[in-house]
């Protein structure tokens, strides 16, 4: 349960039309049946006393980082808009395993992944949706990478699916990883010893940056550091997580 403290403490921005918040990598963005304190969405119509938000940029639960509200329809309009016709720049960091040793772009169609065990799993497929990610290594070191991860399209899990499919899946990974039927036990047992050895990380590393609203006509680059529990795990393996701060190339 989120509370009152805590969302306040994670405010990037806000004003009367967009409330932009770093979201912690354990906290869910819709809401849930344990009430309004319980989602990111719900805690932030009580506390900010909103009849209504409209969650523009959601992110995995797992996943850490910039989420931008919209508090009325027409600004939420406007976002979305944006959004569609690719005019919004949205930037991640992710630590990928193995060494990534140079930029790479994927530029794989997404759909459902029919042979999965986890039923929401997205894979490359022939039939699936266009779908384009840039990764770009920023520090290798114990055979991790971190990376920038930019987006062009906005499938299903996408840097998750392609990180796989390229043959660096993002560290803690519960479906995308080594195995998704770990995603099964995590969901059956909850976090145990042998899923810490074989996933490293309680959540995968993959952290929503910065989002530019520039394009979209609004006057906002919100951006949020990389976390300690990255920046932990980057310290750990001998990768500079200096280099998260570096402009882009």
């Amino acid at each position: 349960m989120i509370t009152p403290g805590e969302l306040a403490s994670w405010v990037i921005h806000e004003d009367e039309r967009i409330l932009a918040i770093n979201k912690p990598g354990d906290v869910v963005c819709h809401p849930s049946k344990h009430g309004p304190w319980s989602s990111l969405v719900g805690a932030a119509r009580e506390h900010f006393r909103l009849e209504r938000t409209h969650l523009v940029f959601r992110l995995d639960r797992e996943t850490s980082g910039v989420v931008v509200l919209a508090k009325e329809p027409r600004m939420a309009s406007v976002l979305q808009t944006a959004m569609q016709d690719r005019r919004v720049g949205k930037t991640y960091l992710a630590i990928l395993t193995g060494v990534l040793a140079a930029p790479v772009t994927v530029d794989q169609p997404l759909g459902a992944d029919t042979a999965s065990p986890v039923f929401m799993k997205s894979a490359v497929r022939a039939d699936g949706q266009p779908s384009v990610t840039r990764f770009e290594p920023l520090a290798s070191g114990g055979g991790f990478t971190l990376a920038r991860v930019r987006t062009e399209t906005g499938r299903k899990h996408q840097i998750r699916a392609h990180a796989q499919w390229l043959g660096h899946c993002v560290v803690g990974d519960k479906i995308y990883g080594p195995d998704a039927r770990l995603y099964i036990e995590f969901v059956d047992g909850g976090w145990t010893p042998e899923l810490a050895r074989r996933l490293l990380l309680p959540r995968q590393a993959l952290h929503c940056a910065r989002i530019d609203l520039r394009g979209a006509g609004q006057p906002f680059v919100f951006e949020a550091p990389l976390p300690a529990d990255m920046a932990g795990f980057c310290a750990l393996h001998g990768l500079d997580a200096g280099r998260a701060t570096a402009p882009a190339a």
